[in-house]
């Protein structure tokens, strides 16, 4: 890796897992970085990253502000109004450097710009990004957004040079547009998974352990269930409760759940077949048929947290058959979003299209759903789990997001590791397929289309 020589300094504030991972990528590739997270972790911050000759720890933001160039706020977003408060504008010698860029690594960019206005001088500019991955994922090849909101072009291009080391795709964004696609390529993908761990909560369910959940498909929807519970609850509920789109997207989903839901109670055969059919003719319409996101369903058989040996069990697949109808419902077409994609986003899309275009697998998943009562009860817990989860959005309650999160998190917490172990070769995997049809070179600088941008 090429080191700069730029003398320039990037300070983090907020030392969570991303936080780290900044600091540690950028000390890596020659920066100055200087850090701090909360005043209680100052002790063993500076402990942990003693022997990192780049990375300098410092008690409280307000040193951070002022003596670093570009300043990241990577805190919660819940939290930002309140720590840029602190640590943004000039009290007295308690100022952000005068000439600095700030930005925000926060996944809902209403608030966080709004705290930039509202409280940093008119002297410092503003450059916000956002990496679309975990702290655990190599940034190489996946979307970097910038967000240009208060800055010189001169300024952007630093802000490249400081990230270059990341190999990432720049993506370029309004803040606003940055929070509408978000909200159209995580908030239901989310909202989905947090459903499926609550409803085998709720059973009493180690889904591994249950014989009807062996298959490709299958093991998608656990290993990915588990990475989301492995991971801090903020994560999910920045985006999900701050991100007005987004509320509309999951109580959509919720709905959809339901309503397809009840069509296989009542056994209304075609109905179900006509709604489920027109969705997906709508979602993947001529023309996105080019797209090969994922590897057959035999070869995921591999990335399995079970041990058993049985076959694959037929299954009505409710929560993809809802994501669809969720999509149609909204007028969502994922495709036109892929430049912004996570790297969960392109596994659920890559296995629901992989459904939707198996006509033979689809007809057998509807005649399931009507004619097959076995995953009713499970059916049931999901469709349960899928409105509590919106009602819990929308009243915008961070500490019940917080107790509800937790409780399913520490029942499936004993396979963390080995269920991030196994996620992390399928997406390695997967993601590589995926490359193959990308056309966009890595590292270089992107603007969604107008037709990305409606």
């Amino acid at each position: 890796m090429a080191t700069t020589t730029d003398k320039r300094s990037i300070g983090i504030i907020g030392m969570g897992d991303m936080g780290k991972m900044y600091a540690q990528r950028l000390s890596q590739a020659g920066w100055s970085v200087h850090a701090c997270d909360r005043p209680a972790n100052y002790d063993a911050l500076k402990q942990e990253f003693a022997s990192d000759q780049n990375i300098n720890i410092l008690p409280n933001g307000h040193l951070v502000s002022r003596i670093s160039d570009y300043i990241i706020y990577s805190v919660e977003a819940e939290a930002i109004d309140k720590i840029v408060a602190e640590y943004g504008p000039s009290l007295e010698l308690k100022a952000t450097k005068v000439g600095a860029i700030v930005g925000g690594q926060t996944s809902c960019k209403a608030p966080e710009l709004a705290a930039f206005d509202k409280y940093l001088p008119s002297d410092v500019e503003i450059i916000s990004c956002h990496s679309l991955h975990g702290p655990n994922v190599n940034p190489k090849g996946h979307p970097l957004v910038l967000i240009q909101h208060r800055a010189s072009d001169e300024s952007l291009r630093f802000v490249e040079s400081i990230f270059s080391s990341f190999q990432s795709k720049y993506v370029y964004l309004s803040g606003e547009m940055h929070d509408r696609i978000t909200a159209d390529t995580q908030a239901v993908t989310h909202a989905a998974f947090l459903s499926m761990g609550t409803a085998w909560h709720a059973n009493n369910q180690f889904p591994w352990e249950v014989a009807r959940y062996v298959g490709g498909i299958e093991n998608v929807k656990i290993n990915i269930t588990l990475r989301i519970y492995a991971n801090k609850w903020h994560v999910y509920a920045g985006l999900a409760i701050l991100n007005p789109a987004a509320k509309k997207q999951i109580r959509q989903y919720a709905q959809s759940v339901t309503e397809l839901f009840k069509l296989m109670l009542g056994g209304h055969r075609e109905e179900l077949k006509t709604r489920v059919k027109t969705a997906g003719a709508a979602v993947f319409k001529s023309g996105t048929t080019q797209h090969d996101l994922l590897l057959r369903d035999d070869v995921l058989d591999r990335f399995s947290l079970s041990k058993g040996n049985s076959g694959r069990m037929p299954n009505n697949h409710l929560s993809l058959l809802a994501i669809v109808d969720c999509w149609w419902k909204l007028g969502i077409v994922p495709y036109d979003h892929m430049i912004c994609s996570t790297p969960l986003f392109r596994l659920w899309l890559g296995v629901t299209e992989y459904l939707f275009r198996n006509e033979d697998l689809l007809d057998e998943v509807l005649d399931i759903a009507i004619d097959d009562n076995t995953f009713r009860s499970d059916d049931l817990e999901f469709t349960f789990a899928a409105r509590a989860w919106s009602e819990c959005v929308s009243f915008g309650n961070f500490a019940s997001y917080r107790d509800r999160f937790e409780k399913i998190q520490s029942y499936f917490s004993p396979r963390f590791p080995e269920a991030v172990r196994l996620g992390n070769e399928m997406m390695k995997t997967i993601l590589e397929k995926t490359a193959t049809t990308d056309s966009t070179p890595t590292a270089t600088p992107t603007t969604p289309s107008e037709k990305e941008m409606r």
